[in-house]
């Protein structure tokens, strides 16, 4: 059985459509900026942060059924990404439709809140989260959660396919997103990870990450006929993933957890890795995680392949990330337009990559390897195929 991405969308500092994003990602554009100290930020730094783009008012007839303020910031941005893509489908069967939300910390702004207002403190609580975005669409089937660090998106994209594969369902809405919050800030600074300048995956000058946030949503169906907007069309060839169990924050120097991910997803896909035309990696500029890449992508032979990251465009949306960089690769892959990789310069990893330092025409591109790596040495790979 074929399953497909159909329809997209991507709620970012950079548009609130996936159009927007990438057209302003053609034009260079980043949506990390320096952000001065306030209320949320207590040291000005730089970031991408979405602001009220993630809660401005639903469309007339959405917002007649719906109590906005019954809802969190983080929650409005899900209803809004989800509402777009629905829009694109207006006939499809609920009842063989599931929700998946990838989330690595979901409402993080209500921790030590006693709610907010109409919004009750358990929220804070994934499936609760999940629940009330859920229940905001009026979908019958228990929402799905994945949450397992930076890879969530990825994985989400991974059960969709699975659910589909298994005839538990026909459609699948995988929403990812994650907030800026002190918490998460503070957490990242205690691991001396947050750069202090705009981030340069894989550069010699890489100083570590910059944090962002977004919201993105795909509708993964195995109906090609969903399909409206060819941009978005993309079959998911193949998946994989694996855990390296190296450490809690630190992936293995080898990279033999990514490799056997990226090794799966060939196998899944049944192709070859020269049959690749594309990498879009996970590409912190972290010391560790761009040169564990480096090897990964070396001993799999695939280190001549065009590679960029997207961090310098979004920062790291954490549950987002794999989700808002997959409908960004699907978007490159019909486009037959590879993005530059912003902040790289020079390699400053010990394996020689293929780093983009412009945009590049890619049109016989057919298929596109999409990594991610995360705490606790989790790693997956999903395979995008030109429909």
């Amino acid at each position: 059985m074929n399953i497909y991405s159909v329809a997209d969308n991507i709620i970012s500092p950079l548009g609130s459509s996936t159009e927007e994003n990438f057209v302003a990602m053609l034009r260079g554009q980043r949506g990390v900026q320096k952000i001065e100290a306030g209320h949320l930020f207590p040291e000005a730094l730089y970031a991408a942060y979405a602001g009220d783009l993630l809660q401005e008012p639903l469309e007339e007839e959405e917002a007649e059924r719906a109590n906005w303020k019954a809802y969190t910031r983080l929650e409005k941005g899900f209803i809004r990404s989800i509402a777009a893509v629905l829009r694109t489908v207006p006939g499809i069967n609920k009842q063989r439709l599931v929700l998946v939300i990838s989330s690595t910390k979901g409402n993080i702004d209500l921790i030590g809140r006693e709610g907010t207002g109409a919004v009750g403190a358990e929220r804070i609580e994934l499936p609760a989260m999940a629940q009330a975005i859920n229940s905001f669409f009026k979908l019958p089937h228990a929402p799905v959660v994945v949450s397992n660090a930076c890879i969530s998106g990825v994985s989400a994209v991974l059960v969709a396919r699975k659910l589909i594969s298994m005839g538990l369902c026909d459609h699948a809405l995988v929403a990812g997103g994650d907030l800026l919050d002190k918490f998460i800030l503070s957490g990242f600074q205690c691991l001396k990870a947050i750069s202090e300048e705009p981030c340069r995956p894989y550069d010699a000058d890489r100083k570590g990450i910059n944090l962002g946030e977004a919201v993105g949503t795909m509708l993964i169906s195995n109906d090609p006929a969903l399909n409206t907007n060819k941009d978005a069309f993309s079959l998911i060839a193949g998946g994989g993933q694996s855990n390296d169990a190296n450490h809690i924050s630190g992936p293995s120097r080898t990279g033999k957890g990514l490799k056997i991910a990226v090794g799966n997803a060939l196998k899944s896909a049944g192709l070859a890795g020269k049959e690749l035309g594309y990498i879009n990696a996970h590409g912190t500029a972290t010391l560790f995680n761009d040169e564990m890449e480096a090897i990964a992508f070396s001993d799999l032979d695939l280190q001549e392949l065009p590679l960029n990251s997207l961090k310098g465009y979004f920062g790291h949306t954490l549950g987002a990330a794999g989700v808002v960089e997959s409908i960004i690769t699907i978007r490159q892959l019909n486009r037959g337009l590879l993005l530059q990789s912003p902040g790289y310069a020079s390699s400053g990893v010990s394996r020689s990559l293929n780093v983009l330092q412009e945009n590049q025409q890619a049109h016989r591109l057919q298929y596109a390897l999409k990594t991610v790596s995360g705490f606790g040495g989790c790693n997956a790979a999903v395979i995008y195929g030109k429909a």
